[in-house]
């Protein structure tokens, strides 16, 4: 008595399609997938983020300097 059989489960599934109807529910589910597969890519793009780093947005070692302050040294 404290369980529901799969009879309970097809009632609530039938009174859930007429409530909402078939349109409504395709469109949650692909939202729903297309939410699921974004963060998917999001997680992983996340494991990876020095590789996506460019050379030019990496802080620059403090010991090299450019050619224009080499060029103002007087030494």
């Amino acid at each position: 008595m404290g369980g529901l059989s799969i009879w309970h489960w097809v009632v609530v599934l039938v009174i859930v399609l007429l409530v909402f109807g078939t349109k409504k529910l395709t469109s949650g589910a692909k939202d729903l997938g297309s939410a699921v597969k974004e963060f998917k890519k999001g997680m992983r793009d996340e494991d990876k983020p020095n590789a996506q780093l460019s050379d030019s947005s990496r802080p620059q070692d403090s010991t090299t300097t450019s050619q224009t302050e080499h060029d103002r040294d007087p030494r």
